[in-house]
């Protein structure tokens, strides 16, 4: 049972402090704001408790910190207090106190209110120092009693003193654990950096950094996955082995993340002789044999030349893993940190930020309509929705830019989704007015799966739109790439009545055998064939051949990128069914569309052609 222990004001509750922060102590002896993490400390605070017969102690550091802990249970914070000047005396001493009836002691006599330890205020209080096993002090163990004492005996003088030494000992041993990683035994990164820091005020003006990245973060998590963590630690244990073979002598390795080794360089000619780089990377690639297992590891060597102004308050590690990261995607395995190359990914990482605040407010987002027109009418019987970014200070975002980092960032399904229900909402409003169009969605492959049919039906629901009037488009490459899994969602889609338009065709696998299993019902001939049909008769023959093949397939027919009235009156010969492009009207706001389609009811068409008109 954990007694009930009152303190006054000479005392605070665990983990709180009276003066300086404990991060303000060295390393050595550094305490959390929240509770004192020493290895095994409350054991010891148990068993001076049962040695000494004491229902209260306290660990007060020379910082003024104070760890309290009633019948061997740490006491709860309640809030920060004035310590009491016998516990900072005691603390910053070197040597023991021991007061065996506070009411012969005026400090704890005339305490106001007193200090009580279990039933009673404290009447028996001794201290012993806390110190290192490199000598260093750091405050003192503190035992109390609501009992006084006709003395303190030899046997628990040394039972007092043994705990203090065993909580030095901790000190020591945190540190250590604190600077060590449990897996390799190597220095983490805290140990990097002060050593980088040392390095740079003592040894050198400058210094390189180089760092290794075992894998891509995704294709750890699958050795992860696939064999467990004690494969991948072993794994990280070879890795150190090889690159600790490769390093200079004298020079340290540090284990600065998961899946992450870094070391300071003496070599100030470094990229003299890029073979030694090479050597590396060659070392890295070859198999590892882990626990039986061979494996084949995708590794990066960063390279960081830093001097010790850009120290200060800089981060060398997120410099040099920007430079291992480029190297993981280059053939030659190692690179320069490259400053242009980091700013761009930081201003993408900021526009990612920007872009889902952007989703939640919805202020600098809009959407765009492009017409598409049937070829044989000229009239318009479809418009596709694209999105707009007109970020406040960069201005309009390219969407090809946005829509890929929101994929990279897993902000996909909010920006579909937004699409989704603005753009419905808009078709809902002009077929209110009265203008017969359908609406084309473009859809991500993140998007396609189960979840997409639900959201589709809903937002139709909402808008009450029948299905019917929607078409999804989809990118060639990703409705090859699922097979069967794909054709199950695109199946759920078409039975709900909503077209699939296959996007971009001619730019991905153009796989017929898988092409003729989807339950697609238009296909979108790629622009980039189109738009050069007016100077190259071999783009013209692939649109000719393609349109005729998917007309054949029972696809209906769309060109994109129809941006010249020579290449409009080019499809016009073909089997196509719609075109769209620059010719016929560019992407407009949604404000401009009734007016487009009351000044364009009909462009030239295959039947006008035909019939001379």
């Amino acid at each position: 049972m954990r007694t009930t222990t009152g303190w006054g004001p000479g005392q605070h509750a665990a983990g709180h402090q009276a003066t300086s922060p404990a991060a303000d102590l060295p390393v050595e002896q550094a305490a959390s704001a929240d509770s004192f993490a020493v290895p095994g400390f409350d054991a010891v605070v148990r068993l001076v408790t049962r040695s000494l017969g004491v229902p209260l102690v306290a660990l007060v550091l020379n910082s003024g910190a104070a760890y309290w802990f009633a019948d061997g249970n740490e006491v709860p914070a309640s809030g920060p207090r004035t310590l009491h000047p016998l516990f900072l005396q005691a603390a910053r001493s070197l040597a023991p106190h021991v007061v065996l009836d506070a009411l012969d002691d005026e400090r704890l006599r005339d305490a106001s209110p007193p200090l009580t330890a279990g039933p009673g205020p404290v009447r028996f209080f001794a201290s012993e120092p806390v110190g290192t096993l490199t000598g260093l002090h750091i405050g003192a163990l503190c035992v109390m009693d609501s009992q006084p004492r006709a003395q303190l005996s030899e046997s628990e003088q040394t039972a007092l003193r043994d705990a203090a030494s065993l909580i030095g000992a901790g000190v020591v041993l945190r540190s250590y654990l604190g600077r060590t990683d449990p897996i390799t035994q190597l220095p983490h990164r805290y140990a990097f950096f002060d050593d980088l820091r040392k390095h740079l005020q003592e040894d050198a003006h400058h210094a390189w950094v180089i760092a290794v990245d075992v894998a891509p973060v995704q294709r750890f998590n699958a050795f992860i996955r696939a064999m467990g963590h004690a494969y991948s630690d072993e794994l990280m244990r070879a890795v150190a082995a090889r690159t600790l073979a490769w390093i200079p002598p004298d020079t340290r390795l540090y284990h600065v993340g998961p899946t992450r080794f870094a070391a300071v360089l003496p070599d100030h000619h470094l990229l003299d002789d890029t073979a030694r780089l090479d050597d590396l990377v060659a070392r890295l690639r070859q198999p590892f044999d882990c626990l039986g297992i061979p494996i084949t590891i995708q590794p990066g060597v960063g390279l960081l030349k830093i001097n010790a102004n850009e120290l200060r308050g800089g981060d060398p590690l997120r410099l040099v893993m920007n430079a291992s990261y480029a190297a993981q995607q280059s053939p030659r395995g190692w690179a320069v940190y490259n400053r242009l190359q980091d700013e761009q990914q930081r201003q993408e990482f900021l526009l990612v930020t920007e872009l889902a605040a952007a989703l939640n407010e919805g202020a600098e987002l809009d959407l765009h309509y492009q017409p598409r027109i049937d070829l044989d009418t000229g009239r318009c019987v479809a418009v596709e929705a694209l999105a707009r970014w007109h970020h406040p200070t960069l201005g309009a975002v390219p969407p090809a830019h946005f829509v890929a980092l929101a994929e990279r960032a897993g902000l996909m399904h909010s920006l579909t989704q937004w699409v989704m229900e603005r753009s419905v909402a808009q078709l809902a409003a002009w077929r209110r007015d009265g203008h017969d169009i359908k609406l084309s969605l473009n859809v991500s492959s993140t998007d396609l799966d189960a979840d997409l049919v639900t959201r589709l039906q809903a937002v139709a629901e909402r808008h009450k739109i029948g299905l019917d009037s929607l078409e999804l488009e989809f990118t060639e490459s990703t409705l090859m790439e699922h097979s069967a899994l794909t054709r199950r969602h695109l199946t759920a889609i078409r039975q709900l009545g909503a077209g699939i338009a296959i996007d971009d065709f001619g730019t991905g696998y153009s796989n017929l055998a898988a092409l003729r299993q989807m339950p697609a019902t238009t296909l979108k001939i790629d622009q980039s064939f189109v738009r050069g049909m007016g100077t190259s008769p071999h783009d013209e023959a692939i649109v000719r051949s393609v349109a005729n093949l998917a007309r054949n397939m029972g696809f209906r027919v769309v060109v994109e990128g129809v941006e010249t009235a020579t290449i409009y009156e080019s499809v016009l010969g073909m089997a196509c069914d719609e075109a769209q492009g620059f010719h016929i009207a560019y992407p407009m706001p949604s404000c401009d569309v009734p007016a487009w389609l009351a000044a364009h009811e009909a462009l030239p068409s295959r039947r006008a052609v035909r019939w001379g008109g």
